[in-house]
Parts: structure tokens; sequence; C-alpha cells
């Protein structure tokens, strides 16, 4: 039965509105298409990436593009593009899978492909002309050629727009020539086509070019040396300059002072998928270290038998599963609603796409914090667990710990795409798209009024944890409400408020996205069968509660006074209360039993 627009959550309708666990998405969900080609995807990893990790960590750049063609050769790289210009017009499920599985091995083809398959070529398909979509779109679909992105300048990093390259129009009209320096270009080794920005005359917004690039007849651009970095060390990134680099009138992308727009959108979209690309890697570093405990006798046992090592590896596998949970729920409301909006016969494919993806940037830049955070700490974990050996180079986990750096800082860095999320939300608010003011009006009246000491039933499954997360909502709304009450349109200038108003969002987000995923195969398979991921929900909601508490005392004590703060206060302890609070070592224990006795990653 297809989606309609009353069913389809709207972005950031979460915070006030519920759904039920089967009109969530999760990758149980996976059809025998899609497990087909997460085994392909996993098959070539296996066989051409993690295989030859050590020669990634050498810099070998040349490694890098070999695997590219070959991803190319297995139409990997064409996933996301139109059958019409020799792709395989996947679902955006699809796309997300396939970077989530090819992502995990290293980051440095992990960066190559994202940057190629999103950033370096989506921009052509998703705002081209059709002229411009015949003539670069097939061949970067196969690997023939490879992109570029074109964006930070040393002086214009997250202040994208304030970019001083040029492009100067020729007195014929015919060509612009492009004058300035790029950096942190990734491709730039062996691209062939920049998506490249620069401003024209005074422009207030800057424009994108599509620039071809050939070696052999530079025009005007030339390369810096590849730069020494944490991680992603095989990964190709220099710096670019431009000198008067002619590009032909008909190549702007899109309309003149429209750069920005398309920046913001192709974020948008690499930031779901960047969560998606972080996921593997996290599957891996927890197998690795699984392994290793079971392996590794101290004292006459495994370490793996050890309470603080089963804790590192419960609490490993729990942030991996709650962001997979969380990653694809928001990935399959971005697919339904680009079908919706096809169907309706108003947009192409290409106007679907991007009214979709921007319709979900909250979610989107929730996932981006979350899931790239879950990583790092994954991986810090894992060389706790290998202890020396993980520091050294022998084994894969100082490296993973090295690659999963960076993804706190592109696409946006984490605490930019926080703010985002809330300011993002402030202004669906203010459009009518959320409708945040009713229910901020409800909880203000609920916590003047007399609470209810009825005994409330939670003898079903997950019904506390469910009423749990609906005052927790109410949390965020009484927090958020007043701070905005006070503030107005100046909130944005209290960038810790916003801070902490996040991660009360994506702590929301995320623990409701879990608790419907482990709900919804216990319905299926039975709580016996699903006592490990109950037992992961339970206990991301425990910690969620935690990070949820500080954050809103925080914020209370910060923006209010007096009876106020008081009464906001009380209302914090009564919206995380708990009435049966749960055992989060046996809950511990249940997960690690499984994943020890797995030997690996096994949800």
């Amino acid at each position: 039965m297809e989606a309609t627009e009353k069913d389809i959550l709207r972005g950031g309708q979460f915070l006030v509105r519920e759904i039920s666990s089967d009109e969530m998405f999760t990758p149980e969900d996976f059809n025998e298409d899609q497990l087909m080609m997460k085994e392909a995807v996993t098959e070539f990893v296996d066989r051409e990436i993690w295989s030859k990790k050590a020669q990634f960590e050498k810099k070998d750049y040349a490694l890098t593009e070999s695997c590219m063609r070959k991803a190319g050769e297995l139409g990997f790289l064409s996933v996301s593009v139109p059958v019409e210009y020799g792709g395989m017009g996947m679902g955006f499920v699809d796309t997300m899978l396939v970077c989530d599985y090819i992502s995990g091995a290293t980051g440095s083809f992990s960066t190559a492909f994202g940057a190629h398959t999103g950033i370096g070529t989506m921009p052509i398909t998703l705002y081209g002309t059709e002229e411009q979509k015949q003539k670069y779109v097939p061949k970067l679909a196969t690997g023939e050629w490879f992109g570029s992105y074109c964006l930070t300048e040393p002086s214009a990093g997250s202040d994208a727009n304030s970019g001083k390259t040029k492009a100067v129009l020729s007195e014929d009209g015919k060509t612009y020539k492009i004058t300035g320096q790029k950096m942190w270009i990734s491709n730039a080794g062996f691209c062939s086509l920049m998506i490249v920005f620069a401003r024209i005359e005074d422009d207030k917004n800057i424009t994108g070019f599509i620039v071809e690039y050939d070696k052999e007849n530079p025009n005007g651009i030339t390369m810096g040396e590849e730069e020494h970095k944490l991680g992603i060390r095989a990964s190709s990134t220099r710096q670019v300059f431009f000198n008067e680099t002619v590009v032909p009138v008909e190549n702007m992308l899109s309309t003149r002072g429209n750069g920005f727009k398309i920046a913001m959108n192709a974020l948008n979209v690499g930031r779901i998928k960047l969560a998606a690309a972080c996921l593997d890697a996290q599957r891996r570093v927890i197998t690795e270290s699984v392994k290793y405990a079971n392996e590794r006798i101290q004292f006459k046992v495994p370490i793996s038998s050890f309470g603080a090592i089963r804790q590192k590896i419960a609490e490993m596998a729990t942030n991996c599963w709650v962001g997979e949970a969380a990653s694809y729920r928001a990935g399959k409301n971005i697919e339904d609603r680009i079908k919706l909006r096809q169907n309706n016969g108003k947009d192409t494919h290409q106007e679907a796409e991007l009214k979709a993806v921007e319709e979900y940037a909250i979610e989107c830049s929730i996932l981006k914090v979350a899931v790239s955070e879950h990583t790092q700490n994954c991986t810090d974990e894992g060389i706790q667990i290998f202890g020396g050996m993980g520091f050294s180079e022998e084994t894969p986990i100082e490296s993973a710990w090295r690659d999963a750096r960076i993804a706190r800082i592109y696409e946006g860095t984490n605490e930019i795409n926080r703010m985002l999320s809330i300011g993002m939300l402030i202004k669906k608010a203010m459009k009518g798209h959320v409708d945040l003011l009713g229910p901020a009006t409800a909880v203000a009246n609920e916590l003047t009024g007399i609470p209810s000491f009825e005994p409330q039933d939670f003898s079903e499954l997950f019904s506390e944890e469910k009423s749990i997360i609906k005052n927790l909502k109410k949390l965020f709304l009484m927090v958020s409400g007043a701070a905005l009450q006070k503030y107005g349109e100046k909130i944005e200038k209290h960038q810790q408020l916003m801070l902490a108003a996040s991660d009360i969002l994506i702590q929301i987000y995320l623990a409701e996205s879990a608790i419907l995923r482990a709900e919804k195969m216990a319905k299926k398979d039975g709580e016996e069968k699903s006592k490990e991921q109950i037992a992961m929900a339970k206990l991301n909601l425990f910690h969620a509660i935690d990070v949820i508490e500080t954050a809103g005392k925080h914020s209370i004590i910060s923006f209010s006074t007096g009876d106020e703060q008081r009464m906001m206060l009380m209302g914090l302890k009564r919206y995380i209360k708990y009435v049966n609070m749960p055992n989060i070592i046996e809950l511990r224990h249940i997960i690690a039993d499984k994943v020890i006795k797995e030997n690996k990653y096994c949800f």
C-alpha cells in the first residue's frame, strides 16, 4: 500500500506525533534485492579493501583510485543515478545501504566513494540541465570519470558563502574565467570533473560551475601536494588553485547565485549518508574487538569474561544498533516522500528528491551528529579492549580510530549541526509545518496542574518506556518553549542553550527509534528471541535520560530564576522519572553474552 501525505511524518514532527512500530521501517525489513546488494557490497569490500587495509594506511592513493574503478565496474557508483543517465536508479534506502556497507573497511575509500557519488555527482543529477546530465552523469556513474567538490577555501569553511573565488564573464558572454583557491578537496588527485563554487561580481551568494579537468591540458588549474592527515590517509586531499580557468557559460550549475543553496542541500543528503557510512565501521570494530577479547587470555581466562570488557562490548553494540534504527527510519521517510511527490505528478525525480531531503534536514543533522560520535566512541573503546596492541599499527583498530575522527568535522561540524537541528525546527514551527506552540502550551498548563497519582499499568512490553519517551518530548517542549519565549529570534545567539536543546532532541529521536525497532522485532519473533534487542533499547533509553537530565538542568538554571526555575526543575524531575528502574548491568550481560558467543557483531 502506497504511503499518503497524511501517513508520513514531516521533518521534526516526531516530537509531537506518535507512530506505531508497524509504521517504522527497520533493517529487518530489507527485501531480497536489498539483501543481495548488501551481500555483493560486503563481498567486494572484504576482497578488495579490508584485505588491503595496511596498504591504504601507507598512503597508497593509486590503490584508492583502483578500488574506485572496480566499484564503478560493479555498478556501485551508479546506485543513486537515474536509469536514463546510465545508473541503477535505486531507491533512497538502497543507496543508503550501499553507502553503509561499502564504507566500513577504511575511511580512505569511504571518503573517496562519498565524495564522488554524493557531492561530486549528485549536484549535477539534481540541479543540472538535461544537456549537462547527458554529458557528464553517465561518465561519473561508470567510474570513467571521477568527481570532486570545490567549496571550502582558507577563509571560508563553516561560513561557506564567504568564499573569495571569482568568476568573471568574458566580453563576448560565452565563458567565465574562474580564479581562486580551494582546500581540503577530496579526490583532487584523480578527478576529471569538479563542482566549483565562485562569486560573480559582488553577488550576495556564490554560483556553482561544472569544471572539467585534464592533466594534459590543465586550463589554469594547479594542484598542491597531498595533505598529510591524521586519518583517511589514502584519500587524495589537495589544495586546488584556479588561475583564469575558462569555463563555458553553459557549464553554470543551476542559476546565478544559487550555489549556496546547492551546497546546503548537498550537505543535507551528505549528512544522512555520512551517518550510514559510519555504521559498518562500528560493526567491524566490534567484531575485531570481540574476537580479540575471546582470544586474549589473562589470569587464565579470556578477557571477554571480565565485567569491564563486557560492559564495553554491550555499549558498543547498543550504540551501533540504535544508530542503524534511526538512520534507516529517516532514510525510509525520505524515500516515501520522494515517491509521494513523484506520484502526485507535480515534481520530477530531481525536484522530489531535493524537497524530500530538505523536509528531513533536521533528522539528517541529528543522525550525522549521533552516529559520528558513536563511531568515535566505538573505535576508542576498541583500542581499550585491545590494550597496548590497540595502539599498534599491527591491528586495524588504531587506523579506525583515526579515520573516525574526521566524521565529526565534515558535512558541517557536529556543533554546527546541533545548532542547525534546533534552528531548522524553530523555522518549521514558525512556518506552521510542525505545530510546536499547541503542545508547548499544553505542557505549560500541565506543569501548573496537579499531577495524577493513579498507578499506571506497565505490564505490556515497552509500555513504561513509551510513556517516558512521551514525557521526554514534553520536557523538550518545556525547556525550548520557555527559552524561545524569553529570547525569541535572538535564541540563535545563545549557542550553548541551542547545543543543550539539540542534545535532548537527538536523544529523543534515537531512543524512540530503538524502542520501535525492538518492539517490531518482538511482535514478529517473540520477546525471547528478541531479548537482546529489547535489552539494547532499554539500555539506550537509560543513557538517553542521563544526557537529557544534564542538558535540561543546565538549560533551565541558565535562563530562568525564582518560581519559574523551581517549576521547570520539578517538571524535569517529573518527566525523566522511572516507575520501574532497569537493571542496566543485567541488560549489558544479556547483550554481551550474545555478541561474545557469536564472536562478532550479530544484530
